[in-house]
């Protein structure tokens, strides 16, 4: 194997899991900064200029903090949750495409980590697993609450995943494609995917929102029933562990909606901007153009925390089963009766 191309790679994976520990991190800042404006406040303001430190000193907390581990505990397995969520929020970062190939000299070097013919199902695949480091660190914590916490997570998932399936479906029928790189190609210039699937995006962003465990759909964690979730028992940097894995989650799940849906880094225009920029500059203006979309959706996840109330667990499901589901199915139908007239004539 190229020696240069490991190199490659790794230094691609190093920048990546490095933007997403820091959009994490200042996702924090910018939730208290949103919630604030929301609630007609000031927000963090102490910590350096405009609390621009604040999760700098949020972070020298957290490692400064005393590790406490319940004497009941399953002490291996309440260590390992934490661990779980955090793998399993920054591996699906693998196969989005964070840009169009860049050239430096002769060497064209793509902006993704792999292309795989399958990454809509990797995705899904992690998705699925980032469940796990909840129920483990909600059952290993010996704890009720946290017990309840986690079959709660568990239940959700599977609900919402049903529906985030079946939502991809009638994507999949548009595309032909589970290569999220080719997809992407696909929606060049402003062919972007939301302008055929508009019921399949808002399905696909509510399942998000359940998938992220983010409000109104925060129920794992609710804190008038249950305290603090699953991880009431956690303290230290496990705690940290679990809050910067909902955040990367989220920061994932907005650039696969701005992938599938919003076209990734194609925008109006694209093909006039690489003329003028060139085979360099271009490909970095077209991953600046995809940031701006996933901080927009970051921006709207933070919107609706601080909005709409939580759900009731009861009408969680109600949502998920009977409003979600059948209007996935629906979705499916028509886009494949749609599909067959188009072909057909």
């Amino acid at each position: 194997m190229d020696i240069a191309f490991v190199i490659e790679k790794f230094v691609l994976v190093a920048i990546i899991f490095g933007i997403s520990l820091l959009i994490a991190m200042y996702s924090t800042y910018a939730e208290r900064k949103v919630a604030a404006f929301l609630q007609d406040r000031l927000g963090p303001d102490r910590a350096g200029p405009a609390g621009m430190f604040q999760p700098l000193a949020d972070g020298l907390k957290m490692f400064m903090k005393e590790e406490i581990i319940p004497s009941n505990a399953s002490k291996w397995l309440f260590m390992v949750g934490p661990g779980l969520a955090m793998l399993t929020a920054c591996i699906g970062t693998a196969v989005i495409p964070w840009g169009s190939p860049i050239t430096i000299g002769d060497k064209v070097i793509p902006l993704q980590v792999t292309d795989i013919n399958v990454g809509l199902l990797y995705i899904f695949g992690v998705v699925s697993l980032g469940v796990y480091g909840v129920m483990i660190g909600g059952w290993a914590s010996n704890n009720k609450y946290s017990l309840l916490s986690a079959i709660r997570a568990a239940s959700q998932n599977i609900s919402y995943e049903i529906a985030m399936g079946l939502s991809i479906i009638a994507l999949l029928l548009v595309t032909n494609t589970l290569s999220l790189k080719e997809i992407v190609e696909q929606q060049h210039g402003w062919h972007w995917n939301v302008l055929y699937q508009p019921l399949g995006f808002i399905l696909f962003m509510v399942c998000s929102f359940a998938e992220t465990n983010r409000a109104p759909f925060d129920l794992p964690e609710c804190e008038t029933e249950l305290i603090g979730g699953y991880h009431t028992e956690y303290s230290s940097m496990k705690l940290g562990f679990y809050l910067f894995a909902e955040y990367i989650n989220m920061f994932v799940s907005s650039a696969v909606m701005a992938t599938l849906y919003f076209g990734g880094y194609n925008y109006p225009g694209m093909d006039q901007m690489a003329i003028w920029l060139g085979p360099t500059w271009a490909p970095l203006f077209g991953t600046l153009v995809f940031f701006i979309k996933i901080f927009a959706f970051i921006f709207f996840f933070m919107w609706v925390r601080w909005t709409i109330p939580r759900f009731r667990y009861d009408q969680l499901m109600h949502l998920g089963w009977k409003a979600l589901i059948p209007l996935a199915i629906a979705n499916i139908v028509i886009t494949g009766i749609v599909i067959a007239i188009i072909e057909k004539f």
